[in-house]
């Protein structure tokens, strides 16, 4: 049986319904002589003023598991601080797709029952690291669960950049930028840019281009384990930038460096039983169900 003696809260603010689910969340854990702690933000929405509260960023190094409330967008949010810690995150989705937050509202009972008798499976799906090298020097800029993406900024322009993986030549390119994105991410932005959706059980990343000026280029899929690294090559005027799951990190300038490799520590993240990746995508992305014979 597992054992999840302490079991934080997180949920998103101004998200329809997140109230009434962290609050439903509070009562069914303590009913059962758990353990709950919230972040500040979240003791906030329910007026949690006994719980113990912890700051978001550490709050996954006071607890056995994880419950974010919300959509994608803020299992995203979490990612990068629950990985470090190797603890484990379901989540309760409150948002629109919910490939990531994949528990039903009005479920929460049944499959957190479930899920407290050790009745759950176990998925790691790995995050990427990013660094900018500069006139010599390096910094660290950050974590993607999805994607890391270079893009023109706010200028609707091209820009230009050079694709080395594991320091060989692929190409280079003028494009609106370039997705480089995990299984996770493969079902989010690089999916609206034409790329392959991947299983999360794959070591790999692909490489989607954003409308490129060459109709030969097409998504690449390369392994996991590759570094990979762009050279932009913008012309002065523009500002390109880079950003992690969507949050902009960093504005680049002509001669940048930027290196994407796989983060050592995976997010853990669990489902309920019979999960199951092919109907996520069915329920979500308008698949056709099973065919019934008329004899069935």
């Amino acid at each position: 049986m597992a054992q999840f003696s302490t079991i934080a809260i997180v949920g998103r603010p101004d998200h329809e319904g997140v109230v009434e689910s962290v609050q439903k969340l509070v009562d069914f854990l303590l009913a059962r002589n758990i353990k709950v702690i919230m972040d500040d933000t979240t003791a906030e929405l329910i007026a949690a003023t006994e719980l113990p509260i912890y700051p978001r960023e550490e709050i996954s190094s006071h607890c056995d598991l994880v419950i974010v409330v919300g959509g994608d967008g803020s299992m995203l949010n979490m990612a990068k601080f629950i990985a470090r810690e190797e603890v484990p995150v379901i989540g309760v989705n409150r948002g629109r797709l919910g490939f990531l937050t994949d528990v039903l509202p009005e479920d929460i009972e049944e499959q957190l029952t479930q899920v407290l008798e050790g009745q759950f499976t176990l998925e790691k799906r790995f995050l990427l690291e990013v660094q900018l090298r500069r006139d010599g020097g390096k910094e660290d800029l950050g974590y993607a669960l999805n994607d890391v993406v270079l893009h023109p900024g706010q200028a609707a322009q091209m820009i230009e950049f050079e694709l080395f993986v594991d320091d060989r030549f692929v190409y280079s390119q003028e494009s609106d930028g370039l997705i480089v994105a995990t299984p996770t991410g493969s079902t989010a932005y690089a999916l609206s840019a034409g790329g392959p959706i991947m299983h999360p059980s794959l070591n790999a990343v692909v490489l989607v281009p954003m409308y490129p000026h060459s109709l030969s280029s097409r998504p690449i899929v390369i392994d996991g384990d590759s570094e990979i690294r762009l050279v932009v090559a913008a012309k002065e005027s523009l500002q390109p930038q880079l950003s992690c799951d969507g949050e902009i990190r960093h504005n680049v300038v002509a001669g940048d460096e930027i290196l994407v490799r796989k983060k050592a520590l995976p997010l853990q993240l669990i489902h309920p039983p019979n999960h199951s990746f092919y109907q996520a995508c069915r329920s979500k992305l308008g698949w056709g169900s099973r065919l019934v014979r008329r004899d069935d």
